[in-house]
C-alpha cells in the first residue's frame, strides 16, 4: 500500500494546482501543504516550484515523480499477482494500431495455447495515449512503434520495420522512382496525431525541411484497415510500415511506392516504467513474443 503522502504528491503532480488537489483527495488545502512539506524536509529536497505563477516540478521533483509512479504500479501489480497465484502470467498492456492488429494476434494465439491459464487484456490505442496510461500506472507495459524518451523508461528493442509508402496498382506513382516532393500533387491519408506512424511520417519530412501541409490535401483517419480501403480505392496516397500493408501488396490491391530514402527502419519497442520489481516478469513476456516472432514460420 503505498502512502497516503505520496498519493498527495502524484496527485499535485497531476493537477498543478493545491486548491484543486485538495478538491479531488476531500482533504483541506492546508493538508495538502503540510505533506508536501513532509516530503520535502523526509527527501531533503524541493520537490515543486512556481515558473511564471505556474506550478511546476523541480528536478528532484521529477525524480521522485518517476519512482511513485513505479511504485503505484507495482503495489497494483501485488495485489494482481496474489489474487490470481494459481495464474501463469496476467498482464494489462497496451499495443499501437499497426502492432495490435498485424502483430500481436498471433503471437497471443500462441501464449494462450502454450499457457492456458494466461489472464492477458491488451488495449489497442497510439503512442501518446499508450505512454499516458503507463505514467498512470494503467497498464503494465506497452509496445509502441513511435518515438519516446528512452531516459524516462526501461525498454526493449521488439524489432526493426520497413516503412514505406502505398499508392493504388493502377497509380502514377506504382512505376517509377520518386522523390517526396512529387507526391504533394496527391491527397494524403494518414493517422491522426499522436499515432506512431504519424509521428515516424512527419520527422521523416522534417528531415527533409518538408511538412504534411504541402501535401494538396489531408485525409485523417484512425483506423488503418480504413486508410488501406481508401487507398485501394484510388483515393490517395498513404504511409505506414510495410507489416500493416503487406496482405494488400500481396493481393496487388495496393502498392509500394519506389521513394528516394525509403523504406526506411523504425524500431518496434517493449517499454514499461523504470525500477519495477516486476522488470523480470515483463521481461519473460517480451522474451516470448520475441521468440514467436523471431520463428514464427516455424510456427505457421
Amino acid at each position: 500500500m503505498i502512502d497516503y503522502r505520496l498519493n498527495t504528491f502524484l496527485t499535485l503532480c497531476e493537477l498543478r494546482n493545491y486548491t484543486k488537489t485538495a478538491k479531488k483527495l476531500f482533504i483541506t488545502q492546508p493538508a495538502v501543504t503540510q505533506q508536501i512539506k513532509y516530503l520535502e524536509h523526509h527527501y531533503g529536497v524541493s520537490l515543486f516550484k512556481y515558473e511564471n505563477k505556474n506550478l511546476v516540478l523541480t528536478p528532484a521533483g521529477k525524480e521522485l515523480h518517476s519512482f511513485a509512479l513505479t511504485l503505484v504500479k507495482d503495489c497494483e501489480k501485488i495485489t494482481q499477482q496474489l489474487a490470481n497465484s494459481k495464474q501463469n502470467m496476467s498482464f494489462k498492456f497496451g499495443a499501437t494500431l499497426t502492432i495490435g492488429q498485424y502483430v500481436m494476434p498471433n503471437i497471443l494465439e500462441y501464449i494462450l495455447k502454450e499457457n492456458p491459464n494466461t489472464s492477458l487484456s491488451m488495449i489497442v490505442d497510439n503512442t501518446s495515449v499508450l505512454l499516458k496510461l503507463l505514467n498512470e500506472g494503467k497498464i503494465d507495459f506497452a509496445i509502441i512503434e513511435g518515438n519516446f524518451n528512452k531516459s524516462e523508461y526501461s525498454h526493449e528493442l521488439f524489432s526493426m520495420e520497413d516503412f514505406i509508402g502505398i499508392c493504388h496498382p493502377n497509380s502514377k506513382y506504382a512505376n517509377g522512382l520518386f522523390s517526396l516532393d512529387d507526391l504533394f500533387n496527391d491527397t494524403l491519408i494518414l493517422r491522426e496525431k499522436g499515432s506512431g506512424t504519424r509521428d515516424v511520417f512527419e520527422q521523416l519530412l522534417y528531415e527533409q525541411n518538408l511538412c504534411i501541409d504541402s501535401f494538396k490535401s489531408i485525409c485523417e483517419i484512425g483506423s488503418l484497415p480504413a486508410i488501406l480501403s481508401l487507398v485501394s480505392s484510388n483515393c490517395g496516397i498513404s504511409f505506414m510500415y510495410k507489416k500493416a500493408a503487406q496482405n494488400y501488396i500481396n493481393s496487388n490491391t495496393v502498392s509500394s511506392i519506389n521513394i528516394n530514402g525509403l523504406p526506411i527502419k523504425r524500431e518496434f519497442n517493449f517499454v514499461w516504467l523504470k525500477n519495477s520489481r516486476f522488470s523480470f516478469l515483463y521481461n519473460d513476456f517480451f522474451e516470448i513474443c520475441r521468440h514467436f516472432n523471431n520463428n514464427k514460420k516455424h510456427y505457421e
